[in-house]
């Protein structure tokens, strides 16, 4: 049985469909990637799945429940979300927003025991962040606080984790730890469901990805498989190589870098990539 399964889910803002029977099924440890473009639906599919909002028709369900009859305190144990910008409002320290997951398992006044501390430390440690603890979140760069947010999950408890462009914002190298950071998770079986606009990003750590157009699934499988020219084209509506390097990494070229006009002599713009595969 899958860990979490979305049903013939449909979903309309003001009678505008948004998804159109939707079904995707996510299994434990995986790395589930949701391509396609803006306002396709993944963000509405990503609200779909935290359980932020009801389909007007299907069902979502965590290990065969459906996650409509799962009170928000207990899902939470089970899923996390991680936004896609999220700067703070006040100064709280790292280590004081990385406990902030332990609140589903407390109950309305409580105090954070050592227990709990001990906990944050352990995450943060897993992440290489201890050396932030003590500094503001609001001070803190993007990149750091996309790791506080995962700490924050992880801290949670929950076992999946759900991402809304998680590189968003991020310079080159941050994304690259962000995407490593992701890849060792999951080998410790944790799951991931996350959107983005990088078709290179699927095929470098994803075990899937679904690739969603106009509100409809027009691919699903093995990023080997479906990641492809035709399905990009299908997608964005723009011509890509997909070539493979060193036999396994694979890397999205536009054809409109194929020739770029350049004379004889001229030096042509350079492509790079990163070196070897992130995927397990």
């Amino acid at each position: 049985m899958a860990l979490m399964e979305v049903r013939h889910v449909t979903f309309a803002y003001r009678e505008k469909p948004v998804l159109k029977d939707v079904s995707v099924e996510v299994g434990e440890g995986e790395v589930v990637t949701l391509l396609g473009p803006n306002g396709s639906g993944k963000s509405t599919l990503i609200k779909t799945v935290i359980g932020l909002i009801r389909p007007g028709q299907g069902t979502v369900r965590l290990a065969g429940r459906d996650i409509s009859s799962i009170p928000q305190k207990e899902l939470a144990r089970h899923i996390a979300y991680v936004p896609q910008f999220h700067r703070g409002a006040f100064p709280y320290r790292v280590l004081d927003v990385i406990l902030m997951g332990r609140m589903p398992h407390k109950t309305f006044f409580f105090r954070y025991s050592q227990e709990d501390i001990d906990i944050a430390r352990t995450v943060m440690e897993k992440l290489s962040i201890t050396h932030l603890a003590g500094r503001p979140y609001t001070e803190i760069s993007g990149g750091e606080r996309q790791l506080t947010l995962i700490a924050r999950a992880l801290a949670q408890g929950a076992r999946i984790f759900v991402m809304d462009e998680p590189a968003s914002g991020l310079d080159y190298g941050n994304q690259l730890r962000l995407l490593e950071h992701i890849t060792a998770l999951s080998c410790e079986g944790y799951t991931f469901i996350k959107s983005t606009h990088s078709p290179e990003h699927a095929l470098w750590i994803a075990h899937r990805a679904v690739m969603i157009k106009k509100g409809a699934i027009i691919a699903d499988g093995r990023c080997d498989d479906v990641v492809n020219s035709e399905t990009l084209l299908q997608l964005y509506n723009i011509r890509v190589n997909v070539i493979r390097l060193n036999g396994t990494l694979r890397v999205c070229v536009p054809e409109m870098l194929k020739d770029n006009g350049a004379g004889e002599g001229t030096e042509r713009p350079s492509v790079f990539v990163h070196r070897g595969t992130l995927r397990r």
